[in-house]
């Protein structure tokens, strides 16, 4: 693991802290927070062999976060800048202190209690730096994409093909002793390839990204993938109205795992906005469905040994044997619902999706055999999920199946159901894994939904 070329050391960014939280004690904060951060990168695409852009970041931020007044008597004013100066940083400490002073009194603000806060913590190996020149991101992508090109002529087009790469550090402290902060990194090589001509063109998409670049997918892997899967979709056709099982492919599935986070997020529950309000121990999915929520994945995306509050993460079963175990709360939507922050100031780590009836066989092809006669979903469009009633409706495209094999792709369709009844349906998770940002699961096949066509 290499180190990334920042302006500023880590040390720096923790004396700019510490200056940022002298200033508010200076002015008269009760309290302040400070968040130091500092990022450079690399984004090129090119399309049909062709450089389509080239971008540079190199990012720097300041936000300060100043409390006024004693607990269940707290103002709060957030401000923020991109100039490292003392004059900047004093003056945006000033403007924060201001906005303060005409800012309603709110009994739920305040900074975590010291001791939820993370004082030690432990290094999880975050930040591989990809160091990748212009001319050889550029190498990559155009690789990706004449990959995908060379699957078959009817390959004929393409919305490009990219490679990204950023590395960011940061440092994180607040007036109650608190300082913290490490590297990271992301990145990325993706390509869109389209299929067809005419009236019967179909594009499709993929990607692979993380932390390490030396555990990217290899760029020929994923172009010629993404074009298989281009491919399949052509000739599609509609289907009458139905109801039948439905199977999410394991990148839709994750986005079935986001819904659920959603719904047992700290705002959406003190707002009283989600179809699963108080739902602690109750049986919220089917019994075999079981989630877990892990920090300190060495590497992984998700992982963070504290939350953007400086509290400590903790591993802890979201869902057992069906049963909501806990929700997702920041200090702020704990205090509202009368609870303890989870650490998720920011969002959940590192979830896994998993049923304890999988087996290691229970590959995509097991999958459709169990889905028998039904459809197979590997596309959604649209934000139809009403988190309030639990309604979900979705426009889609992929697969009819019968007796578990693909006959022919469909397109111009829509899914519907109620989430409630989603989760509790859920048949089978697939050994198929696919990490996707901080989740992971398998396909998930749901017994019953209606499926709207022409």
């Amino acid at each position: 693991m290499s180190t990334p070329v920042f302006t500023h050391s880590h040390d720096q960014l923790k004396q700019l802290a510490e200056d940022v939280l002298r200033f508010a004690k200076e002015i008269g904060a009760s309290n302040a927070s400070v968040e130091i951060n500092e990022g450079n990168g690399l984004s090129v695409a090119v399309r049909k062999g062709k450089i389509e852009t080239i971008e540079q970041n190199k990012d720097k931020g300041m936000g300060v976060t100043v409390y006024l007044g004693p607990e269940k008597h707290v103002r709060r004013g957030n401000a923020s800048t991109s100039d490292f100066s003392q004059t900047s940083l004093k003056a945006t400490v000033e403007a924060a202190y201001n906005i303060a002073r005409f800012t309603a009194e709110d009994d739920c603000a305040g900074l975590p209690d010291e001791d939820s806060l993370e004082m030690d913590p432990q290094d999880l190996a975050l930040c591989y730096p990809w160091l990748i020149s212009t001319e050889e991101a550029v190498a990559l992508a155009t690789r990706c994409e004449a990959a995908a090109f060379a699957v078959d002529r009817r390959i004929a087009n393409s919305e490009g093909a990219s490679v990204y790469a950023q590395q960011t550090h940061f440092v994180y402290a607040n007036s109650r002793g608190f300082m913290g902060g490490y590297p990271a990194s992301r990145h990325t090589i993706s390509v869109s390839p389209i299929a067809g001509k005419g009236a019967n063109m179909q594009r499709d998409d993929w990607y692979s990204s993380g932390r390490d670049p030396g555990k990217l997918a290899r760029p020929e892997d994923i172009g010629r993938y993404a074009a298989e899967r281009a491919l399949a979709r052509l000739n599609a056709r509609k289907l009458d109205t139905r109801k039948c099982p439905v199977l999410f492919e394991a990148p839709l599935a994750a986005g079935l795992v986001a819904a659920f986070i959603q719904a047992i997020s700290g705002g959406a529950l003190y707002r009283k906005s989600t179809f699963l309000l108080d739902s602690i121990g109750k049986p919220v999915f089917a019994p075999h469905i079981q989630v877990v929520e892990d920090p300190y994945i060495i590497g992984a995306v998700g992982s963070s040994p504290f939350d953007e509050e400086g509290v400590k993460t903790n591993r802890r079963e979201i869902v057992s044997d069906g049963v909501v175990q806990g929700y997702f709360l920041s200090t702020y939507s704990a205090r509202k619902l009368g609870m303890k922050t989870t650490g998720n100031a920011g969002g959940a780590h590192n979830l896994t999706f998993a049923s304890t009836q999988t087996r290691p066989e229970d590959d995509f092809k097991a999958m459709l055999a169990k889905l028998g006669t039904g459809l197979l979903v590997t596309e959604l469009m649209g934000q139809g999920v009403n988190y309030v009633t639990g309604d979900y409706s979705r426009g889609a495209s992929g697969y009819w199946v019968e007796n578990g094999e693909i006959q022919y792709p469909v397109e111009e369709i829509t899914i519907a159901g109620n989430m409630q009844q989603m989760f509790q349906q859920i048949v089978a998770v697939g050994a198929d894994t696919l990490v996707r940002g901080t989740r992971t699961t398998g396909s998930i096949l749901i017994e019953n939904m209606t499926v709207a066509g022409s």
